[in-house]
This record gives structure tokens, C-alpha cells and sequence, in this order.
């Protein structure tokens, strides 16, 4: 994507070709003068320029030329000083620094939210040992053991556990 300069010098350039194109279609479809007393041959006929290629080229000047408006418009103003673009810039940094404690404000609710997860895990986990502590106890008649750690130590990470 290039700036909006860059567009406008495009557009310059482009409109250049579409008038300079036209010229040489008129060129070549026009008919030649006449001088008295030096012809050679019946002149053609003037009304042969393609009216085709007259609203072709009267459509591509006037679009590039509304074009360049649009470019034009969309520059920056003289009326644009180092005052107005630094309270500019300090208004864009105050609501940087508003979104970014919003951000640090959901940042810190997910993280919250993390923790009730791998709680709940780590809850549903102590329940799956017991249930095949009680499954184990009601097939094979004994309590098998086990040595879990505590509670304070348990982090949420269950790559360690033994898989079924």
C-alpha cells in the first residue's frame, strides 16, 4: 500500500497517459489539412473519429480526474501545526494508556478465572483417585496405597499422574 503522495503522483501520471493517448487517437483518425493547389487526393471523410473511443478516453480523463479530487482532499491541511499534531498525539496516548489498563484489568480477570479452572481440576482429579481407591477397594477387597501431595503443593499439572 503506498501513501497517499504516492497515489496522487500515480494518478498525475496516469492522467497523462489517458490525455496523451487521446491526442495520438485523434491524430490518427483525423483527416489531413488541405492546401489550394497542392492536393493529391480527395481528402476523407472528418466524421470517421470513432465516437467509441472519444467516450472511452472522455470517461478515463474524467474518472482519474475525480480521482486526484479525492486524493487531494484527503491530504493533511496547512493549518496543521506542531501544537495541534502534539495534542493529537497526547490525546491518542491517553486513550493507549486507558485501553491499556483495560487490557491489564482483563488480563488479570482471565488469569483469576485460570486459577478457579485448574482448581476445579485439580478438585476433580482428588475425586478420580478416590472413586478408584473405591473401586479398587470393592474388586479386590483392600484399600491399595497411595500417597497424594498436598493440597498447597498441587499446581494444576497433571502430566506427571500415571495415565489410565
Amino acid at each position: 500500500m503506498s501513501d497517499r503522495l504516492t497515489q496522487l503522483q500515480d494518478a498525475a501520471n496516469a492522467l497523462s497517459e489517458h490525455i496523451c493517448n487521446s491526442i495520438g487517437i485523434l491524430q490518427q483518425s483525423a483527416s489531413p489539412a488541405t492546401f489550394p493547389g497542392f492536393e493529391k487526393s480527395t481528402p476523407k471523410d472528418p466524421s470517421v473519429i470513432n465516437d467509441e473511443n472519444v467516450k472511452v478516453f472522455c470517461n478515463s480523463i474524467c474518472r482519474t480526474a475525480k480521482d486526484m479530487d479525492v486524493l487531494i482532499d484527503s491530504l493533511p491541511n496547512e493549518e496543521s501545526t506542531t501544537q495541534l499534531q502534539a495534542s493529537y498525539l497526547t490525546k491518542l496516548e491517553t486513550e493507549n494508556q486507558n485501553e491499556a489498563a483495560k487490557l491489564r484489568l482483563k488480563v488479570q480477570e482471565g488469569e483469576r478465572e485460570l486459577n478457579k479452572l485448574q482448581e476445579a481440576l485439580v478438585e476433580i482429579a482428588k475425586v478420580q483417585l478416590e472413586t478408584r481407591k473405591i473401586e479398587a477397594e470393592f474388586t479386590c477387597g483392600s484399600l491399595p496405597k497411595t500417597s497424594l501431595p498436598p493440597a498447597d503443593e498441587v499446581t494444576g499439572d497433571f502430566s506427571e499422574l500415571p495415565q489410565r
